[in-house]
């Protein structure tokens, strides 16, 4: 699932399902059973991340079908006869997996070697590819259109923010405490050498200066 961890790579706040990633390539041809459950984890909490930060609803009832077909149009897939046709093709390949997890069971507990054996034989390996790829596929299309259309903001850091001029009273302390570094013909006041050249200890210091007076 070489590509869905490229994904994941790029848009940090999906990291969790590398967990779900690492059993499915592990357990796919040892405990089907186990990879059909975490690929149908993979698809709910995409949609219920996105459905919850789109502040669309969704039910503890709801199945995977419903809630890929929601979550398509939380991303904007809403209307038209191609998108439509999309969305429900993306519900169908959710609602197959769910179908799959269900039909062969969700874990090995309670099962002999010979039956477990049995039950993963029993699979063939075109539906193990299927399963891989469709969830793999599904999931990298939901992620890159929400983070297209939903960038997480990167917070202009406190360091920056602090302007030079903005902390007078702080500079001059600073200077009376370190005077001036002469290099030459050039001087230059310490605070304005620690802004610079250490911008965030510089907001340290301002900060640490304005509480000690507060």
């Amino acid at each position: 699932m070489d590509k869905l961890k490229a994904v994941i790579k790029e848009y940090g706040r999906w990291k969790p399902l590398e967990d779900n990633i690492l059993i499915i390539e592990t357990y796919l041809d040892i405990d089907f059973g186990l990879a059909v459950k975490n690929s149908k984890s993979i698809l709910e909490s995409i949609s219920k991340e996105i459905c919850e930060q789109k502040s669309v609803e969704l039910r503890s009832s709801e199945s995977i079908s419903s809630s890929l077909k929601k979550t398509c149009k939380a991303i904007g897939y809403n209307g038209g006869d191609l998108v439509t046709q999309l969305s429900t093709s993306i519900a169908n390949i959710g609602h197959q997996v769910g179908s799959l997890r269900n039909e062969i069971g969700v874990t090995s507990h309670g099962r002999t070697m010979d039956q477990l054996k049995d039950r993963n034989n029993g699979i063939d390996k075109l539906t193990k590819i299927f399963l891989v790829d469709a969830t793999e596929l599904v999931s990298c299309f939901l992620i890159r259109n929400f983070e297209n259309e939903n960038p997480r903001k990167h917070h202009k850091s406190q360091a920056h923010a602090l302007a030079y001029s903005e902390a007078e009273e702080f500079n001059e302390s600073w200077d009376n405490s370190f005077s001036e570094f002469v290099m030459g013909d050039y001087s230059y006041p310490a605070s304005e050498i620690l802004f610079n050249m250490d911008n965030q200890a510089y907001v340290n210091e301002y900060k640490a200066f304005t509480e000690d007076r507060a």
